[in-house]
């Protein structure tokens, strides 16, 4: 018996002290309720449990007593509350880091937050490609940041694991999208047992000259966030689609058709535009769960 019991005690322990990833949110750029959006928002400016976050995951590590933000959103003010509300305030209210994809509204612009106006922090660490750090260095106001220390700009390797700590690496690659100011990256996290690919933004899968079912199914993968931007064509009925061409989630189910369901439910469809009935929608909901396939849930541990 004493044995079950310390057997007990150590399967807690290690579980209470486990590297993981939370969702801070799994919005589109422009959050749910959208601006200007008169249809299922209505309903989500009525109802805050409806209301999504722009997309942003924070990566805890429960022995170091450290945190890091993945993409500096436009509720960077709210994501950071909420997740010391999920963790019970065990963290330091900033993370140690925070890694941006690109230069487009929901993945850095809530970096304005950290600066002189607002919190006045003090060299919060911000990893990125080049071209997007010295976009920050070099156009204001984001560039106010640098020169006022605020934030503390880190120029990553592109295909090289960066160590955050001794059992953590963060490792960025290019993949193709509209690169107006910066390249745009995604991102692998590996930590002491598990690995995470997150990719919220990218075009079309064939554009880009990595294979994701390859990179979903590696072994060291438990969970991929891949850009569900759009549910399938026709989304928006007043703009051409070939506008953005980002990856339907029909598209990429059919991509993984053939794949077995240990495959199917690593992904995790993040950064849902307000148009995608996935944020909103049961039948669609249960429709891609009942194919395998998982949804990034507001407020979710992996």
């Amino acid at each position: 018996m004493k044995y079950l019991f310390a057997t007990t005690i150590l399967i807690c322990c290690i579980f209470s002290h486990a590297q993981q990833i939370i969702v801070l949110g799994t919005a589109q750029d422009g959050g749910f309720p959208h601006i200007g959006c008169q249809n299922e928002c209505l309903k989500a400016h009525k109802n805050p449990k409806m209301a999504r976050y722009v997309t942003s995951l924070a990566l805890v590590d429960p022995v170091t007593r450290q945190w890091w933000m993945f993409e500096a959103s436009p509720d960077l003010d709210k994501q950071l509350q909420y997740f010391r509300d999920l963790t019970d305030g065990q963290y330091p209210y900033l993370p140690s880091g925070i890694f941006v994809t690109h230069a487009h509204i929901g993945h850095y612009t809530g970096l304005m937050f950290l600066g002189k106006e607002a919190l006045g922090a003090k060299d919060v660490k911000v990893y990125a490609l080049p071209k997007m750090i010295e976009f920050l260095k070099s156009d204001g106001p984001w560039s106010q940041l640098v020169s006022y220390e605020n934030v503390s700009p880190i120029v990553m390797i592109e295909d090289q694991p960066l160590p955050i700590t001794n059992t953590i690496t963060v490792e960025a690659f290019t993949v193709p999208h509209r690169d107006e100011y910066s390249e745009t990256a995604g991102f692998k996290i590996s930590t002491l047992n598990k690995g995470y690919i997150f990719i919220p933004d990218i075009d079309k899968w064939y554009k880009w000259d990595r294979k994701i079912v390859d990179m979903v199914k590696d072994v060291t993968i438990d969970h991929a966030f891949i850009d569900a931007t759009f549910f399938k064509d026709g989304e928006l009925p007043n703009r051409p689609m070939s506008e953005m061409p980002h990856p339907f989630v029909e598209e990429t189910m059919l991509l993984f058709d053939s794949e077995p369901a240990s495959v199917k439910s690593k992904i995790k469809f993040i950064h849902l535009n307000h148009t995608n009935p996935l944020l909103f929608d049961k039948k669609a909901q249960n429709e891609v769960k009942g194919k395998g396939y998982d949804l990034a849930e507001q407020g979710e541990k992996y």
